[in-house]
């Protein structure tokens, strides 16, 4: 069941807002409509009543004489002048004995119209009747059917003109509501776009624009101040981390990279197939070392191996990169190296660094040179194989300084 409801879009608050003004209006306007068309209904009713009252009061005193002189001929065609023009359906004359005198009729089975005949006897359940006087006695009387399509034809144009009324009305009301919900679903879509780009990308430099409604406002003043505090986090995190990396990376001592550092940086070295052509390694042991730490203590060695990891950066600059591997042992990458001759004189060069005195900081100085060994990158296919050559080339250098030294 979760799965189901997951997997049904969800609709938007902009798609929720016109949902519930589009039920609103259509509701609204509909109610308007039924109670319209119950009044309007019931005016027409009452006006219609009068207006045929009106009629066969007017034929009553029209018939007065034919009646008197018993001239039905005359009362027929009073009958037939009035309903032609369409004032009436049926009308009957009755004498003083209720027997019919006169009639006339539209000939409503030329035109039979069901729907308006049912208006009609819901307006008009029974004829008009009105007496026809003479010298103040009932001498007969006069009783009128009101015209169906006449009715009818008035009631669906009334109709016709309300819902035309009615849908204009709602087309208006949707869109001054659409309108007015506009600045509601802005607001939203901006709170909503900083909160996923913050979820999404870490972003929380976003801050929430001002809104002009008020609880919006609030709460992006809310949602920014938040924002400030986590951003501050981030910073203080990121810098610690950069703090970490950084003693992860680096020798404490001295301040260069590390093993790990080395590692990393020779494995990269190995996997691109652009510098490998152009590059070296070299790996300097210092000689002895032990001697130093042994007759000035391990504070002046310190001192000496600073020395040398200082003359290495000086001497590398921005184009070498240089390692301390742990102890006296130390390593450079070579870039833009094409031979072995460059290489070869790189390591003269680097010997003559390390030929000065170094400082004890103790009122002594003292004296140590490193034995260099080299590996050029593109004679190795792999990183053991390059270390291998570099390491077995750095002591056969220290024994052949020992064999000049003996």
């Amino acid at each position: 069941m979760n799965k189901e409801f997951s997997s049904t879009p969800r609709p938007t608050f902009k798609r929720t807002l016109r949902r519930i003004s589009m039920i609103s209006v259509v509701i609204t306007m509909t109610l308007i409509w039924l109670l319209l068309c119950i009044a309007s209904v019931v005016t027409l009713k009452q006006y219609a009543q009068k207006n045929l009252e009106l009629t066969t009061a007017t034929m009553s005193r029209s018939l007065e004489a034919s009646l008197v002189f018993n001239d039905a001929t005359a009362a027929g065609e009073i009958l037939a002048t009035l309903g032609k023009q369409g004032q009436f359906a049926v009308a009957e004359v009755l004498d003083v004995h209720h027997k019919r005198f006169a009639s006339w009729s539209w000939n409503p089975d030329d035109n039979p119209d069901t729907l308006g005949t049912l208006v009609s006897r819901l307006l008009f359940p029974v004829p008009a009747v009105q007496p026809v006087m003479h010298n103040g006695n009932v001498i007969g009387e006069v009783r009128i059917t009101a015209r169906d399509s006449l009715i009818s034809h008035f009631i669906w144009t009334s109709f016709a003109v309300l819902t035309g009324c009615i849908f204009l009305a709602a087309f208006v009301a949707l869109a001054i509501t659409r309108s007015l919900h506009h600045g509601i679903v802005t607001a939203l879509q901006n709170i909503t776009e900083v909160v996923h780009d913050v979820k999404t990308n870490r972003n929380f430099s976003r801050r929430v624009d001002e809104e002009r409604i008020e609880e919006f406002h609030r709460f992006g003043q809310d949602f920014n101040s938040l924002l400030d505090e986590m951003e501050e986090w981030q910073l203080k995190l990121q810098a610690r981390n950069a703090q970490l990396m950084r003693t992860a990376m680096h020798d404490p001592l001295t301040g260069l990279a590390n093993r790990a550092a080395f590692r990393n940086s020779i494995a990269a070295l190995m996997n691109d197939s652009s510098a490998q052509f152009n590059s070296a390694l070299l790996f300097l042991d210092g000689d002895d070392f032990k001697q130093i730490n042994d007759t000035w203590g391990h504070a002046a060695g310190d001192c000496v191996l600073i020395d040398v990891a200082s003359r290495m950066v000086e001497f590398g600059g921005q184009r070498h990169q240089s390692y301390r591997l742990g102890g006296d042992e130390f390593a450079m990458i070579l870039y833009g190296v094409h031979s072995t001759t460059d290489v070869q004189q790189i390591c003269n060069a680097l010997s003559q660094q390390f030929l000065l005195p170094y400082d004890l900081h103790n009122g002594h100085t003292a004296t140590m040179s490193l034995s260099i060994g080299f590996a050029l990158t593109w004679e190795n296919t792999s990183v053991e194989a390059l270390l291998e050559q570099a390491d077995r080339n750095m002591y056969q250098a220290k024994k052949q300084r020992s064999k000049i030294i003996s």
